[in-house]
């Protein structure tokens, strides 16, 4: 089970509503994930896919909070990025996650591009109520896996 990390707070909630919103949050996740003995690697990648996550709840869900939460599983110290809004919610996830789709007229890397920069990824969407896009890194690597654990 994943706990938060001793001695940090619980979690931290930030707003995206606007690009220096976006400024803002890159900063906190590096800020926590060095905190957290984060590499300057394993920073660079957590905050690439938080920029990427950012952005699309900007752009495609019109704005809504980051929550960041430092996690720990045993000797393992990570960082789980929650990414929520409550615009029109992401209709094919499937197609959504397919590298080269994109509605937005970039280059389609944004979510399965961020999926390949973290340990865990989920997403929760329900078209016309919102998305929730929750990410976790850990900073020596994910924690071994219990038995019958997914």
């Amino acid at each position: 089970m994943t706990t938060p990390a001793p001695g940090f707070a619980a979690s931290i909630c930030l707003p995206i509503g606007s690009d220096a919103d976006l400024a803002w949050a890159r900063q906190q996740v590096r800020q926590t994930a060095a905190g957290l003995g984060f590499s300057l690697v394993q920073q660079t990648k957590l905050i690439t896919a938080a920029s990427e996550l950012a952005r699309n709840t900007l752009v495609h869900g019109g704005g809504g909070r980051m929550e960041i939460t430092p996690a720990a599983q045993g000797a393992s110290r990570g960082l789980r990025l929650a990414f929520t809004d409550t615009g029109p919610g992401i209709r094919d996830v499937g197609l959504a996650m397919t590298d080269g789709y994109t509605t937005g007229g970039g280059l389609g890397l944004g979510l399965s591009g961020a999926r390949r920069l973290v340990h865990e990824f989920a997403i929760e969407t329900e078209p016309g109520k919102g998305t929730t896009v929750t990410v976790v890194a850990w900073a020596t690597g994910p924690p071994p896996s219990r038995p019958g654990a997914r």
